[in-house]
Parts: C-alpha cells; structure tokens; sequence
C-alpha cells in the first residue's frame, strides 16, 4: 500500500513541477511580450513629440504669414483687418439661450 502512495506522490510532484514550469513560461513570454509592447509605445510617444514639434515649428505666425504674403496674389487672399469682423452685439442669438429675467 505504501508503495502505491509513494508511486502516486511522485506523480503528483511530476504533474505540478511540469504545471509550475508552464505557468513560469507563460510569465516570461507575457513579460517579454509587455517589454516588446513598452518599448513601441516609448518610440510611438517620441515620434509623435517630434510631429508636434514639427508642426509647431511649421505653423509659426511669421513664416504662415510670410508664405501667405508671398502666395497672397496667386490664392487670392486679402490682409485680416480689424473692421473685417463685426462687433459681438451683432451676434443673433436664439430665444431659448437669452437670459429670461422678465418671466
């Protein structure tokens, strides 16, 4: 009796050392695979720093209104002019949004 016990036992710790060997694989692979997964999100962030410093750089006011000054003639612009905008009291605002003190 006791030799089947001792039989079974070491199949027991058989099964769980292979079961304990799975589960350290499958952690490696899932913490190889989040390394993997840090480092493209790390260079995904840095390249977009770079495009919004890029477009920063490109949407200066000086060099948009150099191009637009230079391109003025041939798009057709005119020059932004402060009586090209009107007041904000020429604003028509709809009834449901004035303010209802007279109720």
């Amino acid at each position: 009796m006791r030799g089947v016990f001792y039989v079974l036992s070491a199949f027991a710790v058989m099964g769980l050392a292979i079961w304990a060997y799975g589960q350290n694989d499958r952690t490696q692979r899932a913490k190889n695979e989040t390394r993997e997964l840090r480092r493209e999100i790390r260079s995904l962030t840095e390249a977009i720093n770079v495009q919004r410093a890029e477009w920063a750089y490109l949407n200066r006011p000086e060099r948009l209104l150099a191009l637009a000054e230079m391109n003025a003639s041939r798009l057709g612009l005119l020059s932004l002019e402060g009586r090209q905008f009107g007041h904000i009291s020429e604003i028509p605002y709809p009834i449901s949004l004035t303010r209802r003190g007279d109720d």
